[in-house]
């Protein structure tokens, strides 16, 4: 495709890309019907946070990739490194944050939607 060549990698990004979503997707649901059955029905934030708590543990695993694996010396690129890692761990945390809301949004709406009322 690209100068004769194939290019595997894009496949495996997407594969990795569907299990992200559907992992978001399921701990945020879990966790929501927990809380529903706890009689607790403010899920909304919890269930953003839930799922979107993998942007905490990407910017503690860049800390952590700083300090062990990194040789970078000075206090621009470090300050450079650490925001752009910010950044996108904070871009990370609403994307991920989003897809355990609106899965926890529809499985909520399917749920109550079975509900018969007499």
């Amino acid at each position: 495709m690209w100068l004769q060549r194939f290019y595997y990698v894009f496949g495996f990004l997407a594969l990795v890309l569907l299990i992200l979503v559907v992992t978001c997707s399921e701990i945020a649901v879990v966790l929501c019907y927990f809380q529903l059955c706890n009689e607790d029905y403010e899920w909304w934030w919890r269930s953003f946070l839930t799922a979107g708590s993998s942007g905490l543990y990407l910017f503690g695993y860049s800390i952590m990739y700083f300090f062990t694996q990194l040789d970078i010396i000075g206090f621009v690129p470090t300050l450079i490194y650490f925001t752009y890692m910010f950044v996108f761990a904070t871009l990370f945390f609403v994307i991920t944050g989003t897809i355990g809301f609106y899965s926890c949004y529809w499985f909520v709406w399917i749920i109550y939607a079975a509900i018969k009322v007499d």
